[in-house]
């Protein structure tokens, strides 16, 4: 059989950048070379896509923070089509890269997460694993999603929006809204972004005064939500078209006060977070988090994969559902595929299915009209 060419797109212009390079390097590893041809495709913080040499290489090098351009474009004047080439790396005419059968994009964040990345490639023509423009757009943006939840009458925690402008012009009006609205304790964090950047929680006016400043640096919106007391984290695996499954529920216990971006990543050994596989729920709760997993994902009309994010209290049993990301972190130990690892399904297969899904949904599209027919 003729082997199926995967474009690997990962890094990105995003806070989670390492994040996306962890994530990449995992996959690459367990892709099975006898049924694919891996085209590594790197996008440095500064936006420059690499296709030639080692592109993982060259973004996981502190270089990368001095990398401004392809290293093999020195002058946009002396060649422009050389300089050009990296970023029309997706063009089969270019002679850089032969067509590409599917891309599976592992850009977590802006500039990737949020439909960005998924408009180009819709352009292109090209399939690709995880959701589409809408549902990727829907789920990153943490405001909008509340609201779509909310009018799928799906439980969510109380919460306001306020923009970057606000923040800088009136921040006293704006903390003065929030405890009156929401009380304290309160989690601020960025509208859009992910991995747990920019979040702080808020005891009183000055923690929240310092957690609007952060958030607003990553994004022009910020979101205040009410703290779930006792709150336990639990998270279930949406894979699927038309017809998502929802894998075992998992819980995290973190390391530190709330699950934060050192206890994800830099935590290790005895501080490490802890994973909890499968969840200690009775059926009925496993039962409610499998069914809203589900309802999230068809009400953004998710696509291939997504990981939903849930805030039970830890003294009434309430169940909230936080976030639904639709390019969660993808490394062999990562809580999406740990999670259908349980359920019956191993990381190669996860990836094997994926890809499926993404050309399936494709196959899907091109039945689509897209000229005027009379009846």
């Amino acid at each position: 059989m003729k082997k199926i060419r995967v474009g690997i797109l990962f890094g990105g212009r995003s806070g989670e950048h390492e994040v996306s390079l962890q994530s990449a390097r995992s996959v690459i590893q367990a892709l099975d070379p006898d049924r694919y041809d891996v085209v590594p495709i790197g996008i440095s913080k500064q936006g420059y896509w690499l296709v030639e040499g080692d592109p993982m290489s060259r973004l996981l090098s502190q270089a990368n923070r001095n990398l401004l351009k392809p290293a093999d474009a020195p002058e946009r004047s002396r060649d422009s089509n050389q300089a050009d080439r990296a970023s029309r790396s997706l063009m089969p005419q270019d002679g850089v890269l032969e067509p590409l059968d599917v891309i599976f994009p592992i850009l977590h964040g802006p500039f990737g997460e949020d439909g960005t990345i998924q408009g180009l490639l819709e352009l292109a023509q090209v399939p690709y694993v995880g959701c589409g423009v809408l549902a990727s757009a829907a789920g990153m943006d943490k405001i909008l999603f509340k609201d779509v939840m909310i009018a799928h009458g799906i439980p969510t925690v109380s919460y306001l929006g306020v923009f970057r402008r606000q923040i800088q012009s009136a921040p006293a009006m704006v903390i003065e809204k929030s405890a009156s609205f929401l009380g304290w304790p309160v989690f601020c964090k960025p509208a859009n972004l992910g991995s747990s950047v920019g979040i702080s929680l808020c005891r009183n006016p000055r923690d929240l005064e310092h957690g609007l400043i952060l958030a607003a640096g990553y994004d022009h919106r910020v979101l205040i939500e009410k703290a779930v007391p006792d709150a336990r984290e639990i998270e279930v695996s949406v894979l699927g078209n038309d017809q998502p499954l929802a894998s075992v529920p998992g819980e995290i216990i973190p390391s530190r006060e709330f699950y934060n971006y050192q206890a994800k990543y830099l935590d290790d050994g005895d501080r490490a977070s802890k994973l909890i596989i499968p969840a200690l729920l009775n059926s009925d709760q496993e039962k409610q988090c499998r069914e809203l997993a589900v309802r999230a994902f068809r009400a953004i009309d998710g696509s291939g994969m997504s990981r939903v994010d849930f805030l039970m209290d830890g003294t009434s049993g309430e169940l909230f559902l936080n976030e639904l990301n639709t390019i969660p972190g993808f490394t062999a130990i990562s809580m999406y595929a740990k999670l259908w690892e349980a359920t019956g399904i191993s990381y190669r297969e996860l990836i094997d299915r994926l890809i499926e899904l993404a050309i399936e949904r494709f196959e899907d599209r091109k039945s689509n009209r897209s000229e005027y027919l009379e009846d």
